[in-house]
């Protein structure tokens, strides 16, 4: 990274850039899976890789990882047990019976619930994706951090996963997304990121951003305009 510095409280922040840009090892490292060489980072004021922090935040990578003769719904119990269980006002924790309702209830969302006692092994590209999106919301997080969440998807599987992250904005939750996928960023996000070899080049709203054009053209633009600067300023003198 290169002198990288960004704050985000977009219900929806969009994070743009090519393949190798530095999107994932960025995600990885808000969500304590890595830690930066230099530098802080904090959500709501706390060490990102704190247990407090983590407990505010789901996470899917771009590959989710699935034991796979677990059936969907055991493996959402599995995720869900290696948090610590959450205690009400009395000390009680949460009953098996209302943590098997909070399943059901994530399988419907994502849209897998019919496939809840299939094996993982027999599910699709597609139904994979939807299930780590599930997991990723089993703790009921504050802050969700979704690595091309859309991939793989069919149409009617990205619009519906779409309409979930909508869902989950007018719930106050905060959604940081990774992809490559320009149109579904424009149609989402409130705000986007453009990086391009580690660096920030923009972060704000999308409408400031595009200015009247499709966001895949001013993402071109300004990738290339950085690009035609760093060659200026490392061309040899004559």
């Amino acid at each position: 990274m290169d002198d990288f510095s960004l704050t985000v409280d977009a219900p929806i922040f969009g994070f743009l850039g090519q393949n190798g840009a530095g999107k994932t090892t960025i995600m990885k490292m808000i969500v304590g899976l890595l830690e930066p060489t230099s530098g802080t980072i904090t959500i709501d004021g706390m060490a990102s890789a704190s247990l407090e922090a983590k407990k505010t935040i789901g996470y899917m990578p771009e590959t989710p990882y699935f034991y796979e003769r677990m059936k969907g719904l055991e493996f959402l119990q599995f995720c869900d047990e290696l948090y610590p269980p959450e205690r009400d006002a009395s000390g009680a924790g949460k009953t098996g019976k209302n943590r098997l309702s909070h399943y059901e209830a994530l399988l419907k969302k994502v849209g897998i619930f019919p496939a809840r006692n299939f094996e993982i092994s027999t599910y699709s590209k597609g139904m994979r994706q939807r299930l780590g999106f599930a997991s990723a919301l089993v703790n009921d997080p504050k802050y969700l951090f979704l690595d091309e969440p859309l991939d793989g998807l069919d149409p009617i599987g990205r619009r519906e996963m779409k309409e979930v992250m909508l869902a989950l904005k007018h719930e106050g939750r905060r959604v940081f997304l990774n992809t490559h996928i320009l149109a579904d960023v424009e149609e989402i996000c409130d705000e986007v990121g453009v990086i391009h070899a580690g660096k920030l080049l923009y972060a704000g709203g999308v409408r400031e951003f595009c200015n009247g054009k499709p966001l895949e053209e001013r993402f071109m633009e300004t990738v290339e305009a950085h690009e035609k600067a760093h060659e200026k300023h490392h061309a040899p003198a004559h």
